[in-house]
């Protein structure tokens, strides 16, 4: 079935493609089915054709904050890496969802625009950037927005400004609402390029530093409590280094569970759930984790 729907509407597809090379974790089994819309159109007929057929699916854009199943995925994986038209309007930039954070943060140094420094370090998608409302260093992509075009899950194309879409720490209607982002608005200001390359330098030295970019990991692996630092209490608890199978805890940060060695996701579901229990025992404090989770 949807091999002659994508066959029909010209969409890319792909079969057993190992999930361990779509996340930056390195993790995971194949996934039965790939497909990968170029265009908001495309996307708009495939998710609408998903769902009136009841079909399991999931969107993937750069899977950096993604856990794999060692078992793989068997529904139909939408990625958005087609989705990549990138270009500047004056003090404006529009990026396909599946373009690099990275990729527009360098295309605003470019053009002398201030204020997406801290994405060059975020190794995700700007679809799930704006998922997520991914942050760093004190900012968060959806103070940048200006607007939103997504697809609903009926297949039907909306453009939304950002105040109408639930952004928090970490969220927003996208979470909920079965919507899927094709692209975004960002407003930005100019700036002096030398002081936007200086900055973008020191938070890469700053994240070199501090966090385990020689290993595979998620990013982040727990959402930040109220009033809390999941990385503190996670050291508090004696946590460094604590290891399952290939998945440890970062001795340079807590907050992160690195692939250390050939983890398996099972070896990671395990020392997160060691790492919950006890900040949980200690400190009676709920760790969410911001992984997701993909197949079985």
């Amino acid at each position: 079935m949807i091999s002659a729907f994508c066959s029909a509407n010209g969409i890319p597809m792909r079969k057993n493609l190992p999930l361990r090379d779509l996340t930056t974790f390195r993790i995971g089994g194949p996934a039965d089915t790939v497909v990968s819309p170029v265009s908001a159109e495309q996307l708009g007929k495939l998710i609408g054709f998903l769902n009136r057929n009841s079909l399991e699916y999931f969107v993937l854009g750069r899977g950096s904050d993604i856990l794999a199943s060692d078992g793989g995925y068997r529904g139909v994986l939408v990625l958005t890496e087609g989705l990549k038209d990138l270009s500047v309007d004056g003090n404006t930039i529009r990026a396909g969802a599946g373009c690099s954070m990275a990729s527009v943060s360098n295309l605003a140094l470019k053009h002398g625009l201030c204020g997406l420094e801290f994405l060059h370090g975020i190794p995700g998608s700007m679809g799930g950037g704006v998922f997520m409302n991914a942050g760093a260093y004190g900012s968060e992509l959806a103070t940048f927005l200006d607007r939103v075009e997504w697809v609903d899950p009926q297949g039907e194309i909306h453009s939304d400004s950002a105040e109408n879409l639930e952004f928090s720490y970490r969220h927003s209607s996208f979470t909920h609402n079965g919507g899927v982002v094709c692209a975004v608005t960002l407003r930005c200001q100019k700036g002096d390029p030398c002081e936007i390359k200086a900055l973008m330098q020191d938070l890469d030295g700053r994240r070199r530093e501090k966090q385990p970019l020689e290993y595979p990991s998620a990013g982040s692996t727990f959402k930040r409590p109220e009033g809390y630092f999941a990385g503190k209490l996670i050291e508090d608890c004696g946590l460094k280094g604590y290891t399952v199978g290939g998945a440890c805890v970062s001795e340079k940060h807590a907050g992160f569970v690195i692939n250390k060695s050939g983890a398996s996701a099972a070896d990671v579901h395990a020392v997160m759930d060691h790492v919950s229990q006890c900040v949980l025992d200690r400190f009676g404090v709920v760790l969410e984790p911001e992984v997701r989770f993909l197949g079985e």
